[in-house]
This record gives C-alpha cells, sequence and structure tokens, in this order.
C-alpha cells in the first residue's frame, strides 16, 4: 500500500502545469433534486439539467433496454453495478479536475485508487492536446431553459471546445454514445449564447475500469446536428412539463433560428 501510495504522489508531483486563460466568470450554482431530478438554481431560477431532460425524452427503446439489463442481473445486482460506477466515476472527475487545476488529489480506497489508474490514462493519453483552459467543471446555462456542469472548456486540438470525461465498465462505439455527443452540443450552445462564443467542438474522452481510453471528437455539420437534436429535445421536455410549455415553445423558436447555421 505505501508504495502504490508513494507512487500516486510522485505521478501528481510530476504533472504538466496546464495552460490557463480565465477569460469568462462562469455562475456559482446550487443543485437540487425536484421530483428526484436533478436542477440547478441560477438567478433565482430552478433549471432543469441537461441530463434531466435527456433522462425525460430518452426514446423506448432505450428505456425498455436499460429494463431488460436489469431484469437479467436483478434489482440488486444492477444498483450495485450503478452505485460501483458512479463512485468510481467521481473519483476519477476529482482526480482529473485536481490535475488541471494543479491541486494534486489523493483517494487511497479501493475505488480511489483504480479511479487514479483511470484518470491517469486520460492525462498521459488525452489531456495532451488540451491547449488552453477556460474552466473546469463549469456550470453553464441557457437562460430560462436548462444548465449544467461540463467537466473543462477550452481550446482543444486547436479547436474552441466542451470537453467531458467518462467512465464506462467496458469499452464504447461510436454509435453507443449518441447521448453524450448530445450532451457536448447543449453546453456549447449555452456556452455560445452566454458568452457569445462559437464553439463548433465536443470531446468526449473516456476510460474503462479495465483502463482502456478512448477518444471520440465531433465537430462541423456532425456537432450542428446534435445541437438541433438537443433543441428537440428541450421542445419534447418543456411538453411533458406543462406548466412551462408556453413559454417553453417562444423559447425553443429563438433557440432554433441562433442554431440553424
Amino acid at each position: 500500500m505505501h508504495g502504490e501510495r508513494d507512487g500516486l504522489i510522485e505521478k501528481q508531483a510530476q504533472a504538466t502545469e496546464m495552460k490557463w486563460n480565465k477569460k469568462y466568470t462562469y455562475p456559482t450554482s446550487v443543485r437540487s433534486l425536484i421530483n428526484g431530478k436533478r436542477h440547478y438554481s441560477i438567478d433565482n431560477r430552478k433549471l432543469p439539467s441537461v441530463t434531466t431532460i435527456l433522462s425525460a425524452t430518452q426514446s423506448e427503446e432505450k428505456r425498455q433496454s436499460l429494463a431488460n439489463w436489469r431484469a437479467r442481473l436483478g434489482a440488486g445486482a444492477a444498483n450495485k453495478v450503478m452505485n460501483e460506477a458512479a463512485v468510481r466515476g467521481t473519483s476519477m472527475h476529482t482526480y482529473l479536475e485536481a490535475y488541471i487545476k494543479g491541486t494534486g488529489h489523493l483517494d487511497l480506497t479501493e475505488a480511489g485508487l483504480q479511479a487514479n489508474t483511470m484518470a491517469q490514462q486520460v492525462i498521459e493519453k488525452g489531456l495532451g492536446d488540451l491547449g488552453e483552459v477556460w474552466g473546469t467543471e463549469v456550470t453553464l446555462y441557457y437562460p430560462d431553459l436548462y444548465a449544467g456542469a461540463t467537466d473543462a472548456v477550452g481550446i482543444y486540438n486547436g479547436a474552441e471546445s466542451i470537453i467531458d470525461f467518462k467512465q464506462t465498465n467496458k469499452p464504447k462505439r461510436r454509435e453507443w454514445i449518441h447521448d453524450y455527443f448530445t450532451q457536448l452540443a447543449a453546453y456549447a450552445m449555452a456556452h455560445n449564447q452566454v458568452y457569445d462564443t462559437k464553439i463548433q467542438s465536443g470531446v468526449i474522452l473516456m476510460c474503462s475500469k479495465d483502463n482502456l481510453f478512448q477518444k471520440f471528437e465531433v465537430s462541423g455539420k456532425e456537432f450542428q446536428g446534435y445541437k438541433h437534436e438537443f433543441l428537440r429535445k428541450i421542445d419534447q421536455y418543456y411538453k411533458i412539463v406543462s406548466d412551462s410549455e408556453g413559454c417553453a415553445d417562444t423559447k425553443n423558436d429563438q433557440l432554433d433560428q441562433q442554431n440553424s447555421g
């Protein structure tokens, strides 16, 4: 245990200092649950999170697939898998955020040690192209519509980008992470609206629990398509939430005009 601990400390001491450019002031927010769904309190408004909107509007096929998976494993085993993944993912995110900030982090629990190894894969194979950091664990919001937190925003591989870190139980195929790209597009639209940027690129840096690193990038017309996908989901979500329906239709028209290029 001491050798592993010393190795972690040495790796942190050798961490490369990230180039920061704090050109934008990001809001503070308080997360809360409304009917069990995550919301963000920003300017005295409670806005649904991007993940809440994606969850509420997921296809029946996806819902059934998840239900089938839970049925195969059994409720107890499925909950255990999900809880372990959540703990591991939170710890990996904490390591990566600390690395970007240059503060260091140490977690000697079993989950923490595993998450550190996963984070090192992301650092060594994915963060080298992060040329400039504007913020990490950044709260973003589209006024009156939605909010969320992205893991990093800045210049990645020469392009203004939204960057998210993901842990996974097993490697993913690109066609399986449609929602991840839609999530990035939602954050990009929010950032572009509030800060007058033109972010047209999203990056997923992912590591499996078996330490296989994967990078997925989306940009250009494909990224624009995911923006339009999220616009449709906003409309669908606010039709589900009937007390916001009228306001959502008006705001969604504005969003559609902004992102039609």
